[in-house]
């Protein structure tokens, strides 16, 4: 069995001597030049005094900034993520969805994103959004529509476990929570083979799960299109040309 070996920076090491005899060597001269020994201590005690609450000073601005650097990176890092999800899952989910959903043409206009938004327009739509219930009724009518979304997340399953297996996603609850109720809403659908004749417990149970998981995307994909605003105008256009709530919407630019 190995024993424990101390890795040293030797750099710091050498630093730390240069400083302390560098301190000593001024010391020193200041003694020769006003041989005054007791008040060189007297300032030697204060400066030591004082060498606490300088580093506590330190620390904190230090470790404000490295933390606010650090957070920044981690946001970035998230909207990327973010970004990946709406671009294979989340736009098309809500694209598929929102065909079904009795209360789109309610909420259409309000999602009509377009350049002259702005944080305050973005801020009044987020509210009214989460005031709004989607109603998805399902039965075996829609049997088609739940074969079709079976497909289409199930293809897309290692995907979103893949994003779910990301530790940065811990900082991001709301996108958390999003996931995990469309990767549930996944399971379900998956579990069953087929989608005739279920019991109307059922239906209304998957119609909850449904409901669940657009309403959560929904929240999500306002907030990545005010993030796109924000700091991507290339990536806002084209978002705002492949809308799933803008029926006008055309990728083409004319």
């Amino acid at each position: 069995m190995g024993g424990f070996r101390l890795k040293i920076n030797w750099w710091r090491v050498k630093l730390g001597i240069i400083l302390i005899l560098s301190s000593i060597l001024l010391y020193f001269l200041v003694y020769l030049i006003f041989r005054d020994a007791e008040h060189e201590l007297f300032y030697i005690g204060i400066d030591l005094a004082f060498l606490p609450l300088e580093v506590l000073i330190v620390v904190i601005v230090i470790e404000a900034a490295i933390a606010a650097r650090e957070k920044s990176m981690l946001l970035e890092k998230l909207n990327m993520v973010i970004g990946a999800f709406f671009s294979e899952v989340g736009t098309r989910f809500l694209e598929k969805v929102s065909r079904h959903e009795m209360n789109t043409d309610k909420i259409r206009e309000d999602l009509k994103i377009s350049q002259d938004w702005n944080k305050d327009k973005f801020r009044k739509i987020t509210e009214k959004i989460k005031a709004y219930d989607p109603r998805i009724p399902l039965d075996e009518d829609k049997s088609q529509f739940l074969d079709d979304l079976r497909m289409f997340l199930g293809g897309r399953r290692s995907f979103m476990l893949r994003l779910l297996e990301n530790p940065n996603l811990l900082e991001h609850e709301s996108f958390t929570d999003m996931l995990w109720a469309i990767f549930h809403f996944t399971e379900e659908l998956e579990k069953r083979a087929s989608f005739d004749d279920l019991p109307r417990t059922d239906y209304e149970h998957l119609e909850g799960d449904l409901e669940r998981a657009y309403k959560h995307v929904l929240s999500e994909w306002l907030k990545y299109m005010e993030h796109l605003m924000d700091n991507y105008p290339y990536l806002f256009s084209l978002a705002i040309r492949t809308n799933p709530f803008d029926p006008e919407a055309m990728i083409y630019i004319i």
